[in-house]
């Protein structure tokens, strides 16, 4: 069933559980992320990326699919534009029905960010939509972040207060696109945030961190978890086993089907992980 993010997110903060964020690319990402959802018998986000409009060369097909797979659930479901950095798209979003954004002025000095961020939260927030926002760098993004990158808990705090976002991803060990899963998160960073934050925190580039250290990060205080390059890699995997037992296949459905479960059985584990 399609449910705002707020309600979903918010939920989760309170009662200290875990949300996974997982990135939809195609259609059969939006089905896996759902069945798996189900088979977990969990909430999901669903999240569509700046780089995946840029792939798709533009954000209503996929979105509009995406929001009708997330209507035919039967657990509840949220689609979120992430790493937005172009306003347009995310006032397309908000148009579209979208319940959030995650809006990354990161890029910029503070007072920019600060400034541009305020202007994104009152338009969506007019519209009911939720925003995620970014304050210091998450590690990896394009390489303009580095691992050892840190938020500042009092610093988060004023930029919550001065913006009015209703979520907030933090730096403390992670990088995105991770292949291996060793990431060295910053556990007592997560507690001290989730102790002077208003808002729920959000975790960028979880596909990096062992399972062990999730479920200890969503216990510390983290709420929305997103991973994309996971599943990702359950997906390929998939695909190259079915490939090389069947190499004169070429009905592409022959391969996604095998992936598109291999992602559904990782979402639902995930899930469970972090105690969604």
């Amino acid at each position: 069933m399609l449910t705002p993010t707020a309600e979903i997110v918010g939920a989760a903060a309170r009662a200290g559980r875990g949300v996974g964020a997982f990135n939809v690319i195609q259609l059969e990402h939006a089905s896996a992320l759902v069945a798996g959802a189900e088979a977990a018998g969990a909430p999901v986000v669903l999240q569509i990326s700046e780089n995946a409009v840029r792939y798709h060369g533009a954000l209503a097909p996929l979105a509009l699919a995406t929001l009708a797979v997330a209507r035919a659930s039967t657990t509840p479901v949220a689609v979120h534009l992430d790493h937005a950095t172009d306003v347009a798209l995310v006032h397309e979003a908000v148009r579209l029905g979208l319940h959030s954004v995650m809006y990354d002025a990161s890029t910029m000095s503070y007072a920019d960010n600060v400034a541009s961020t305020s202007d994104v939260v009152a338009h969506c927030h007019a519209h009911g939509v939720y925003v995620e926002a970014e304050l210091g760098e998450v590690g990896g993004k394009d390489g303009v972040h580095a691992p050892g990158a840190r938020t500042d808990p009092a610093e988060a705090r004023a930029y919550v207060e001065a913006t009015g976002v209703d979520a907030l991803a933090v730096a403390v060990g992670t990088s995105h696109a991770m292949l291996t899963r060793d990431a060295a998160i910053d556990l007592d960073l997560i507690a001290r945030l989730h102790e002077t934050v208003p808002v729920p925190l959000v975790l960028h580039g979880s596909s990096g961190v062992p399972d062990a250290d999730l479920t200890r990060a969503v216990a510390a205080g983290m709420t929305k978890v997103n991973i994309a390059t996971q599943l990702n890699k359950s997906f390929t995997a998939a695909v190259r086993a079915y490939l090389a037992e069947h190499q004169d296949v070429v009905d592409t459905r022959k391969y996604l089907a095998p992936a598109r479960d291999a992602v559904a059985a990782e979402v639902a584990r995930l899930l469970r992980v972090l105690g969604a």
